[in-house]
């Protein structure tokens, strides 16, 4: 993959891949931190991809390896005073946003994936490194999760 290619992919990817390191640190700073991060460990290992049309998928698991790392090294909770004004301004509905906030990462990341950014469930569960059977139950927790959650306000 040559430099302009590359650069076109990662930009258009960038909305998502900021709204999935959003879901993970919930702190612009850490995020923007594991998108540098990331977007310099995907041009380092680039020959490592071996068919472009996956870069999307690809370049989704090394952020969430990236956001991970992030977590390991900062291990602190995140105020609700210190949310940006752009994460809550894109949630149609801050119920939802709350609700899905407060579910584990196992659960939150196979529902972001697919219904927020738009991913198959092959591509979701290739990012997250599971079986599809996996994801949908994931999925099919997350959402009982969600509707007690929202049920209880």
């Amino acid at each position: 993959m040559d430099r302009e290619r590359f650069i076109a992919e990662i930009e258009a990817c960038s909305g998502m891949m900021y709204r999935v390191a959003w879901s993970i640190l919930r702190n612009d700073a850490d995020c923007e931190d594991a998108l540098q991060e990331a977007a310099l460990k995907a041009w380092e290992k680039r020959a490592r991809l071996r068919e472009e049309r996956y870069f999307r998928t690809w370049v989704t698991r090394i952020l969430i390896n990236a956001c991970y790392d992030t977590q390991r090294k900062r291990r602190r909770t995140v105020p609700l005073d210190e949310i940006p004004e752009q994460a809550a301004a894109s949630a149609p509905d801050p119920a939802l946003a709350m609700a899905l906030g407060a579910l584990p990462d196992k659960l939150r990341l196979p529902l972001v994936l697919c219904y927020s950014e738009g991913m198959s469930y092959e591509e979701a569960a290739a990012a997250l490194r599971i079986p599809v059977s996996t994801l949908r139950g994931r999925i099919h927790r997350g959402k009982d999760q969600l509707r007690k959650e929202l049920d209880a306000e």
